[in-house]
């Protein structure tokens, strides 16, 4: 059932057209993961689609009686409230109902009592029972005994404490009011979400609560997000908005960018076969327009023109991306970094860790809630904050690069071609040349680092860091800001850069890419995992089912409690099997479709090549049948692909 359907919207701001002859349809059920690069148009569209702002051209159709919930990134300004307060003025209606359930009871109450006294009595407190019960039941149906409960869930998954409940809204920061918002809309189960920026504020911990929360809605949603981990687990469908205009992928993040790929190749190609049947064509016209086949000539003129005005394709659009190469000409020694009992903190410590070591070559991801203490960790490394207690040392031939969060190293009043001639003196022409790689040109590079936007602070930020040098990378939330290209970008670099890397970073996506080791502040102590984020959980994991194998084993069971257990064992033995084959099934499903997907690839370029010919031929019989194959192919590899991407 559609909830929502938008056609041919556009938005413009004056002479700047936004984007235009955009069509949309969010199904009931539908989790929709929206991206696209910084100023596409997306928070636009998402205002639109939640009708805080109007579109300049198009029409929407919502379904009748539709509620939405819409998270902007920035929450308009709170009222009095205290949080708590807050969250139950969501179930008003409730406390009403409640409040109605309790004038019922003191009625009830004082029939009880009178109920003998006459018929009309009796009779009185027998209809007085009915409606009590009657109303007992819609309470509790409607949530009226758990509510209290569903507001502590919710707002500690969001990350707030017990303390934090009676704190008046306007005295919480920027990011914990926009966590606020979102704990209403999540308490107010509106049939569609609309989520902008959802994660920007929430530690580790919260995003992944909120995406188990997401998993189990069971209304609609569209999110923008830059979390490629979070869009991998929560989305079934792919809206991306470049140029202005909308297209639609099945499946979660990384299906559509495999998607997507394939997509811009076969464009790409569609795109030179037309560019070569046109050149082929106007090359004949220009040979014969004056000879003896001057009829054919303008007849295939003709042709060309209407083909031109019609038909024919533009050119696939490429969108800028930063250009960017982290290299060093100093190799470090086998070890770069150990500690040495060491304690990390300011005025009093905000954790122990264990002897470490990092070795050339090691990517280590840092982990852990926010104000655990890791920004702190990476200082107490530069010698910025020294620790509380321990040693740190450096390997042979370490030289040290760092990223701060938030670009904090950045002096907002600095032009940015000034704060990359700080970091090395290069001609004025040359580093203009470089920030061009940056996706800085002509008098962007005069402007003021305070004027830029975060994304832009970011490429400053990562363009100072190039220059640098260095072989012992320390990264601080590298990704923050960066559109999805630019991310991916940064990934691939930091996979091929030939130093050592210590990140600290939310992006889970990027760790699992990129981590030999994982270390994961939790309380006051830093534990140390090898492998990515996804071998990580599984030790976390096996850790957790230790502990609690672990916890009765002071109290030897009784014989029956032991029988049950090792059935309980042999059930869980059955139930691996059963996963494992199931798993093993699911492999094999998806090479096959997989070796399917690669053949009907094929055929399509074929038929591409096909098309051609009989279009150079003029083969009108040939073009129109072989254009009905290669419609039927297309539309096979898409329904395909939809299977690949709901498979894996």
């Amino acid at each position: 059932m559609s909830l929502l359907v938008a056609t041919q919207l556009g938005k413009a701001y004056g002479a700047l057209d936004v984007f235009e002859g955009v069509d949309l349809r969010v199904e009931a059920g539908d989790r929709i993961g929206f991206v696209g690069s910084n100023g596409a148009g997306k928070t636009t569209l998402l205002r639109i689609l939640a009708g805080v702002e109007a579109p300049s051209a198009g029409a929407i159709h919502r379904k009748r009686g539709l509620t939405v919930g819409y998270l902007p990134q920035d929450p308009p300004p709170p009222g009095e409230a205290t949080l708590r307060g807050a969250m139950v003025s969501v179930f008003a209606g409730l406390k009403a109902q409640g409040a109605a359930l309790a004038v019922l009871e003191h009625e009830l109450s004082a029939a009880a009592r009178t109920q003998n006294s006459s018929a009309e009595d009796a009779e009185r407190y027998r209809e007085l029972l009915a409606a009590y019960g009657q109303a007992q039941v819609e309470y509790e149906v409607a949530g009226g005994y758990t509510f209290d409960t569903r507001i502590a869930q919710v707002l500690g998954g969001l990350g707030f404490n017990e303390d934090a409940h009676e704190k008046r809204l306007a005295h919480l920061s920027g990011g914990e009011q926009t966590r606020a918002l979102l704990a209403q809309l999540l308490l107010q189960e509106p049939d569609l979400l609309l989520l902008d920026e959802p994660t920007n504020h929430l530690d580790l911990e919260a995003v992944e609560w909120l995406e188990e929360t997401l998993l189990h809605w069971h209304g609609a949603l569209v999110v923008v997000a830059h979390d490629r981990y979070f869009l991998d687990k929560v989305a079934t469908r792919i809206w991306d908005m470049e140029f202005g205009r909308l297209e639609v992928y099945r499946g979660n993040y990384t299906a559509y960018h495999e998607q997507r790929a394939a997509r811009q190749v076969r464009q790409l190609r569609e795109w030179e076969a037309q560019r070569e049947f046109v050149d082929k064509t106007e090359d004949f016209i220009q040979r014969n327009l004056a000879g003896q086949r001057t009829k054919e000539a303008q007849g295939r003129r003709t042709r060309l023109e209407r083909f031109l005005r019609d038909e024919a394709i533009e050119r696939p659009r490429e969108q800028r991306q930063i250009r960017l190469g982290l290299t060093t000409q100093v190799r470090s020694g086998d070890l770069v970094l150990a500690t040495k009992d060491l304690v990390v903190g300011y005025d009093q410590p905000l954790f122990h860790s264990p002897d470490l070591e990092v070795r050339r070559g090691d990517r280590v991801a840092l982990i852990g809630p926010n104000g655990a203490g890791k920004t702190t960790f990476l200082k107490a490394i530069l010698g910025v904050a020294p620790p509380l207690g321990g040693k740190i040392r450096f390997g042979a031939s370490v030289e040290v690069g760092y990223l701060a969060q938030a670009q904090a190293g950045l002096r907002p009043e600095q032009p940015v071609l000034d704060a990359i001639l700080e970091v090395r003196n290069l001609p004025v022409t040359e580093a203009r040349n470089f920030l061009g790689q940056f996706l800085f040109s002509g008098e962007d590079v005069f402007r003021p680092i305070g004027t830029l936007s975060g994304g832009q602070r970011s490429r400053v930020a990562l363009a100072r860091l190039t220059l640098q040098g260095a072989n012992f990378l320390l990264l601080d939330e590298p990704t923050n800001h960066l559109d999805l290209a630019s991310q991916e970008i940064l990934e691939d670099v930091l996979r091929r850069f030939p130093g050592t890397v210590l990140l600290v970073s939310h992006d889970r996506y990027l760790v699992q890419a990129l981590a030999t080791h994982v270390w994961r502040v939790a309380g006051d102590e830093l534990r140390a995992y090898k492998g990515n984020y996804e071998e990580y959980l599984r030790q976390r994991a096996a850790e957790q089912t230790s502990a609690e194998g672990g916890a009765g084993l002071g109290s030897p069971l009784p014989s029956a409690e032991r029988i049950d257990n090792r059935n309980g064992d042999r059930e869980r033995t059955r139930e691996e099997r059963r996963l494992r084959k199931a798993a093993e099934r699911q492999a094999e499903q998806a090479a096959a479709l997989e070796s399917g997907i690669r053949a009907l690839e094929e055929t399509l370029a074929r038929l591409s090549a096909d098309l051609e010919a009989a279009s150079l031929a003029g083969d009108v019989a040939s073009v129109q049948a072989l254009g009905m194959q290669y419609q039927s192919t297309d539309a096979a590899l898409g329904q395909m692909l939809s299977t690949w991407a709901e498979l894996a």
